[in-house]
């Protein structure tokens, strides 16, 4: 999938390029965001559950957004669940989140999920927009988290 000066490819290696652009861009997702290593992008990129989807610039240079498509099988099916949805505050208003959606939404049809899911913070508006905007739904649920 592509914008006017962007495409979205789904990350087959890791590389010392994409990790700093990635820990680049992880302040922008949470401040309590820690640096990646080398070992653990590499476990993100070869885990049989998971897609690692970046948007980089036309010249394929740096990376402007990313995603991660989580995918698993459960008893009643197929899931799929996005995560860590982030696009560079100098890109975004400029399609590079909604392709993001858009490639995890086709990815995930492709796997066969039943389901695709996201959690989003209540302050990010936009990103609520967004989400509604391409078919995600809103759900009376409750999430749970036990933290160590």
């Amino acid at each position: 999938m592509t914008t006017q000066s962007a495409f979205v490819e789904v990350v087959k290696e890791a590389d010392p390029v994409l990790l700093q652009s990635l820990n680049d861009l992880l302040p922008q997702l949470s401040k309590n965001a820690q640096a990646m290593k080398m070992e653990d992008l590499k476990q993100i990129v070869d885990s049989e559950c998971s897609d690692l989807l970046v948007v980089k610039a036309a010249d394929g240079g740096s990376v402007l957004g990313a995603l991660t498509l989580i995918h698993f099988r459960i008893p009643s099916g197929i899931r799929a669940w996005i995560e860590d949805v982030v696009v560079d505050a100098n890109a975004r208003g400029q399609g590079i989140g909604k392709a993001l959606i858009q490639a995890a939404i086709e990815k995930s049809r492709d796997l066969g999920a039943k389901t695709l899911d996201l959690t989003s913070n209540p302050d990010r508006e936009s990103a609520h927009r967004l989400y509604e905007g391409v078919g995600f739904s809103v759900r009376t649920t409750k999430v749970y988290r036990y933290t160590k």
